[in-house]
């Protein structure tokens, strides 16, 4: 027997005593629920402890829904209540958006935000944004981060259509060396000729020159390989990038980026085995891995 409820059904259930659960987020819940619904998100690790909280009794009828019945939301749910021990549990077909279709009774305490990236230019939040980097040799690890000194990205049909994101060299830091004097004497090593050579190249930039979006993606995030332009000492060269970029509630845009990248490309090439012998404690692993987070606003 299907565990599905065609809206004209869930309304008979309702009339019956059954109860409506809203799975999305609160943000969500308080923008368009279905009159009447209770919230409890589905993506909280405490989900199951509230609904344990409101219907402590496993057999009263509850009936589950998402914004849209296209993604899991709403099934996960059912699936978990099903684990629980709740017996009566069914789940709108087509969510949210099935239910408003039909002109059935909604409340709206807000106005409800579009979905997807609002298109036009974004500016970085250099206070917010920052990049992190990953190096390894054979003993150990070392990470810290880098500073954006300017960046600006463009929106256009709901996808990144230009960006350019310049990094301050200068500020290349550790985060893991506890001694002063150690995380110093790295920090030297990074910025002289050995790697960065920030007296010469203070600053690296990233310009995009592409976009492709993959086959599927969420409704409040987009995923997609940006190709561009990556300028690191006097060497540019082309990379491809997997990244996601998401709308936030304040107007403004975060996006995420993570990718391996083999240094000796760009001339820094202290301690690559592929380039120098016999270099014992001194080898360096080629790849370093780079962590970008953007956070940006309209104007």
């Amino acid at each position: 027997m299907s565990h599905t409820l065609s809206s004209d059904q869930m309304m008979q259930h309702l009339q019956k005593g059954a109860v409506v659960i809203d799975v999305m987020t609160p943000e969500d819940y308080a923008a368009c629920h279905v009159a009447g619904a209770l919230n409890a998100c589905v993506y909280e690790v405490a989900f199951l402890d509230l609904i344990a909280e409101l219907f402590p009794d496993r057999n009263r009828e509850l009936i589950l829904y998402d914004a849209t019945g296209t993604t899991r939301s709403a099934e996960l749910a059912f699936e978990r209540l099903q684990q629980a021990g709740y017996a009566k549990v069914s789940v709108l077909a087509g969510g949210l958006a099935a239910w408003r279709k039909e002109g059935l009774p909604l409340e709206v305490e807000e106005k409800v935000a579009p979905l997807g990236l609002r298109d036009g230019p974004y500016r970085v939040d250099t206070e917010k944004s920052t990049l992190e980097w990953i190096g390894r040799n054979l003993n150990k690890r070392h990470y810290g981060r880098i500073g954006i000194k300017t960046g600006e990205l463009s929106i256009k049909d709901g996808k990144l259509s230009r960006g350019h994101i310049e990094l301050d060299m200068t500020s290349i830091s550790n985060l893991d060396l506890q001694d002063g004097g150690w995380r110093d004497l790295l920090i030297r090593h990074l910025k002289s000729d050995d790697f960065f050579a920030v007296d010469l190249f203070p600053t690296a930039s990233f310009t995009s020159t592409g976009w492709e979006t993959r086959a599927e993606n969420s409704l409040n995030a987009v995923e997609g390989i940006v190709t561009g332009k990556l300028k690191i000492r006097d060497v540019t060269r082309e990379i491809r990038i997997p990244a996601t970029i998401a709308p936030q509630s304040d107007g403004g845009i975060q996006a995420h980026a993570a990718f391996d990248l083999d240094r000796t490309l760009w001339n820094a090439c202290y301690g690559s085995c592929r380039l120098f012998e016999r270099l014992g404690m001194h080898f360096v692993d080629d790849l370093i891995s780079l962590e970008l987070f953007v956070v940006a606003g309209a104007w």
